[in-house]
């Protein structure tokens, strides 16, 4: 595979910063009506699909 293009390299970016848990302050905050991360994914299980 060649090098990345820029706007393939922000979307991995901003995909990597929305895999993660939901902070449990917002858990609290919303009394728990918030209780996973709706983008959070596994690398095994969902992939990108990135066409950039």
């Amino acid at each position: 595979m060649g090098k990345k293009s820029q706007k393939k390299k922000m979307i991995l970016g901003n995909r990597r910063k929305r895999n993660g848990r939901i902070p449990a302050l917002a858990m609290l905050k919303t009394h728990r009506r918030v209780q996973y991360n709706k983008f959070q994914r596994d690398w095994r299980r969902r992939k990108l699909r990135i066409k950039a």
